[in-house]
């Protein structure tokens, strides 16, 4: 990798190419100020390989600034690889300079971006110091912070390829911006209140209620008064739009719900600071620097005793807050509005009253809005005034959402994604155990909660949480990321992946491109993916067990599956289902999954109790015949899956009798199983396992067929989780001793669940397993693309090694 060079005249030239997510980083300026300390002479540019420089001076110098670089590059930068190459010296060169970009053949690009990060110190000094020149200025940034990935267009970045591009400079930001001691040297995005962009307040229909020209503070001070008198807004951000609202009065959040046919999901909220959290959660340390992160992720987090009850309309049933900071100076600056415009900085740092609703701003079922033309045609029956900015977003990114589940099996904290988006992207996962020189491969993931992803090398690139499939907007919003994503790392995929239901979007999709690009596609089944991206990101490319639960998916046998165990071997390219939970039926097909009564009504018939449906369905119009639509198997599909065995759970135990959103029985499920705080154990005869490993639940749905709703405890809901947690150890143990294997994955949705996890994980330990979880991407469906991408490089790479 180091180079031999050769002296002449005491001077030495040096040509460097580093990789890596180096453009946005401050990279070039800080190449600058290292070299002129130095006193070294030569240039340093970007392109679409990364950065190259060209160095020259003392050997001594060189070596100086090579440790620099390996101890000490740019706070955001990712270095992955380092060349160096020895040149003839130049003995008339004096000065370094950074010179214009390099155009590069899109084919050709190795670089990336840094995601977003939230406004950095310094610069949040700035914003609320009065004087200042970006006192309250809504886009204030250096080369430490600020958007990225949702404003450029286009490699490299320089800011003709920005959102800033329509902006130029005003000589103030000009003089930042070449200064090599300015920390806004070569800051792309740079500007202030003089150059733009800028902000104003709009009626749901368009019309403008405060102008650009009136000011940043008139704007503002409007905007304010409406959230104190309990209405909506619609707040542009840097990845889309936001609903915004005073979450401590209860109208607005309920004519909320009422407009977005949302009746019990989870609103996220937006505080100001960790100590404004304190007042509403338990917030322990680990969970405090995760929400104050440059990547300021939601973190869901348990709420302190009594706030979660006096605050219903937030999370219903639920006991745990979806917190985040800001994450932009806008909402910084609201804050600051409702505040009182502080004079003092240090206000952001004091515990503040403010509680604001922050919700994504879209339609039910549709992409994040994030255009002014989409605000006003999508959010007029949601928002009672639009916040809005003529800086464009380029991306969508939704927010990041990340959850506390205790340690990993390293001892540190885990807080795995339930959603990757803003903050994340694009950050690639890097994949251990493939080969650099690997052909790139796309992936178009699932059909709930999708992603996509294109693999560049030994990378994947995932894309942001894309949300489902279910409306033409959706769908378009997939087409968009793949091509977004093409455009973005210059590659041409060699095959393309897919789940293994024929009438999904991402399906059709992936096979049109693979038919347009004359490429093979691979066919993915669904399990064998969520499996597949646990072991791809943990470098496991030896068999493997994987028990991976989830709600559904299809099955290689046309059938729907949910909770399976598996064995994958061949680096992840094969996979054998040996064993499944015991099935229910799903009456009503689909309709079960949105109707938990319908689980448990199954559970009962399965039992010989079917009997007992109709008294204890009895609000239910349809109980009373469900018994016969059981006994007669119509339309009553049978899946092993643990999503539907929790909603039976739920709709006996808790009196969850339809899912308003994805998972909310299991939710609410869990949180009556989490106020129970004194040991528990499992049901006697909860399972039993015979001399195959075949495991049967019939201890445990007795046990809770026996639960009354008017009864049940959330001790009972306890036991639920830690009976299936003791079979699933047992069934697992079993089957690692019969495969003679030693690691398991643990991949699907139901992983997000708090008891099962911690009891599941430790116990496994102490089998003497190593377990793999899901870190980079959502254990649920969002992982799914990454998944498939790790199968079809694993097959590519199999069939490549067969072929020779």
């Amino acid at each position: 990798m180091n180079a031999v060079l050769t002296p002449t005249a005491a001077l030495q030239r040096l040509r460097l190419r580093v990789e890596g997510a180096v453009q946005g980083v401050g990279f070039r300026p800080w190449v600058a100020q290292q070299a002129r300390r130095l006193v070294l002479s030569g240039w340093v540019r970007n392109d679409g390989q990364g950065l190259e420089a060209e160095l020259q001076g003392p050997a001594e110098a060189l070596a100086a600034f090579d440790e620099a670089l390996r101890r000490n590059p740019p706070p955001l930068a990712r270095v992955q690889r380092v060349q160096r190459s020895a040149l003839a010296v130049q003995p008339h060169e004096a000065g370094f300079v950074i010179q214009p970009s390099r155009a590069t053949a899109p084919q050709t690009l190795t670089t990336t971006l840094p995601p977003d990060t939230a406004p950095c110190d310094a610069c949040l000094d700035e914003l609320f110091s009065p004087g200042n020149r970006r006192w309250r200025h809504p886009f204030i940034n250096c080369t430490q912070c600020g958007p990225r990935f949702t404003l450029t267009a286009r490699l490299p970045y320089d800011r003709p390829n920005t959102a800033l591009a329509d902006f130029p400079m005003c000589p103030d930001c000009a003089a930042e911006y070449t200064d090599p001691q300015d920390r806004r040297h070569h800051a792309q995005p740079v500007a202030c209140p003089r150059c733009g962009p800028r902000i104003a307040l709009w009626a749901p229909d368009g019309a403008v209620l405060v102008t650009p020209e009136a000011g940043t503070d008139a704007v503002l001070a409007e905007a304010a008064q409406r959230l104190r008198a309990g209405q909506v807004l619609a707040v542009k951000g840097v990845g889309g739009y936001h609903l915004v609202a005073d979450a401590t009065q209860a109208a607005p959040l309920q004519r909320l719900r009422a407009a977005k046919q949302r009746a019990s999901k989870p609103f996220a909220l937006l505080v100001a600071n960790t100590a404004s959290a304190r007042r509403w959660v338990e917030l322990g340390d680990d969970s405090a620097t995760l929400l104050a992160s440059p990547a300021r992720p939601i973190v869901l987090l348990h709420c302190r005793p009594g706030v979660a009850a006096a605050h219903p309309a937030i999370a219903p049933g639920l006991d745990e807050w979806g917190l985040m900071l800001p994450s932009n100076p806008l909402h910084w600056l609201l804050l600051h509005e409702l505040a009182g415009r502080p004079a003092d900085p240090a206000w952001r740092h004091t515990e503040q009253p403010m509680l604001l609703l922050m919700t994504s701003a879209n339609p039910g079922g549709e992409p994040l809005v994030v255009d002014e033309a989409e605000a006003v045609a999508k959010l007029g029956g949601l928002a009672d005034a639009l916040l809005v900015h003529d800086r464009a977003i380029l991306v969508r990114a939704d927010d990041s959402v990340r959850r506390p589940l205790g340690r990993d099996a390293q001892g540190r904290p885990f807080f795995p994604f339930i959603r990757r988006a803003r903050g994340q992207v694009p950050e690639p996962i890097a994949l251990p155990g493939v080969p650099a020189d690997a052909p790139s491969v796309l992936a178009t993931g699932g059909y709930l909660k999708a992603t996509v992803c294109l693999t560049r090398g030994n990378e994947a690139f995932v894309s942001p949480h894309l949300g489902d499939l279910g409306s033409a907007a959706s769908r378009q919003s997939l087409v968009e990321a793949v091509a977004r994503l093409q455009d973005f790392l210059g590659v041409r995929p060699q095959a393309v992946a897919h789940d293994l239901h024929p009438d999904f979007f991402s399906s059709t999709h992936a096979q049109a491109l693979a038919a347009e690009w004359q490429v093979p596609t691979v066919p993915v089944q669904h399990h064998h993916a969520h499996a597949a991206a646990v072991l791809a990101e943990q470098g496991q490319t030896g068999p493997a067990l994987a028990l991976v639960l989830d709600g559904v998916g299809l099955g290689s046998d046309g059938q729907p599956w949910g909770g399976e165990l598996l064995r994958c071997e061949e680096g992840g390219a094969k996979f054998t289902r040996l064993a499944h939970l015991p099935t229910l039926p799903l009456p009503g097909g689909d309709r079960a999954a949105r109707e938990p009564w319908r689980l448990g009504a199954a559970l009962l018939h399965s039992l010989g109790r079917g009997g007992e449906i109709a008294q204890r369905f009895a609000a239910e119009p349809l109980a009373g015949s469900l018994g016969t639509v059981l006994d007669r198997r119509l339309n009553c599909p049978a899946t092993p899956s643990a999503g539907r065995l929790f909603d039976a759970a739920a709709a006996l135990l808790a009196g969850v009798h339809h899912n308003g959103h994805e998972a909310e029985a299991a939710m609410r499920l869990e949180a009556l199983a989490l106020r129970h705080t004194g040991l528990v154990t499992p049901w006697a005869d909860a399972f039993t396992l015979d001399a195959h490993g075949m495991l049967d639940l019939r201890g445990l749905w007795s046990a809770l067929a026996d639960s009354r709703v008017d009864t049940a405890t959330a001790e009972a809901a306890a036991r639920f989780h830690t009976s299936l947690a003791a079979a699933l150890v047992a069934w697992v143990g079993h089957h690692a001793r019969a495969q003679q294997l030693d690691t398991v994955a643990l991949g699907g949705g139901c992983w997000i669940n708090r008891p099962l996890r911690q009891a599941v994980v430790p116990a496994l330990q102490a089998l003497g397993l190593t377990v793999r979880e899901a870190t980079q991407a959502p254990c649920g469906d969002g992982g799914l693309s990454l998944g498939q991408a790790a199968v079809a490089l694993a097959t590519l790479n199999h069939d490549l090694h067969r072929s020779r």
